[in-house]
């Protein structure tokens, strides 16, 4: 069982679609600083900004949780995303794995860093860059 401000955090991950998002992200911080593989943003309105635009086009996308850790107010999530985007292989479903650090100030996450394989989420399934990748990867795994 994970705890409360862990399961409360995948939860508001797992109702958001680009319909909720126009609703203010209470679970942040005013002042919170979020870092991902694509960019790092300070404030909540930028992050909302950041994701209505992740989430405008995707035709879906659930988190299952592995395993979490909190101490204090910090915490860690390991998590599966499966999603689905029309540009992305077509828009089949894709799983990725990937680990959020979080820090809460009060109730509220002031610092957001998510950890993932971009190339497993995005570049491993465009034609050419997706060919090239999985080459250099087995390049790389037989030296």
């Amino acid at each position: 069982m994970l705890d409360q401000r862990l399961q409360h955090f995948l939860d508001y991950f797992n109702q958001l679609s680009s319909n909720s998002l126009s609703e203010p992200l209470d679970i942040y911080h005013l002042e919170v600083e979020f870092i991902d593989p694509v960019q790092r943003i300070i404030g909540r309105e930028a992050l909302q900004l950041y994701l209505q635009h992740g989430y405008q086009r995707l035709n879906f996308a659930k988190f299952s949780a592995l395993q979490g850790v909190v101490n204090q107010d910090a915490g860690f999530l390991s998590w599966i995303m499966t999603f689905s985007h029309p540009a992305i292989a077509k828009g089949q479903r894709i799983d990725v794995h990937g680990c959020s650090e979080l820090r809460w100030q009060g109730s509220q996450i002031i610092y957001h860093r998510d950890y993932y394989d971009l190339t497993e989420m995005v570049y491993q399934h465009l034609p050419v860059v997706g060919w090239l990748t999985t080459k250099i990867k087995q390049k790389m795994s037989d030296n």
